[in-house]
């Protein structure tokens, strides 16, 4: 998996620029998560997702301790440049309750 240099990412004060994660085959969004530089080298170099965990302050590979991954599809920048949109093909949930989604709780 390459990132085209020329396509600027706006990552915010932090360094930081928000993911979604959408599994591939039924369009369900799995999960938001935030990215740095080094976790976006990460998922090139791998194939897989990596994460900023802005409370541990630390790089995070998904599934590292659940065994549940995500393989990357594909990653695209939306128009203003400040959000990601990866679809995966996961491996298990996405969620660390055990649910497919991190959306699984209805506010109506």
């Amino acid at each position: 998996m390459r990132v085209d240099p020329s396509i600027e990412i706006k990552f915010d004060s932090s360094g930081l620029v928000p993911a979604i994660i959408q599994d591939s085959l039924t369009a369900r969004v799995l999960m938001l998560a935030y990215v740095n530089r080094e976790s976006l080298e990460k998922m090139t170099e791998t194939g897989e997702t990596w994460f900023w965990s802005r409370s541990r302050q630390s790089l995070w590979h998904k599934g590292e301790t659940s065994g549940n991954t995500q393989r990357i599809v594909s990653m695209s920048l939306d128009c203003d440049g400040d959000t990601l949109l990866i679809l995966v093909e996961p491996s298990g949930p996405a969620c660390h309750t055990g649910e497919t989604s991190c959306f699984f709780r209805s506010l109506d």
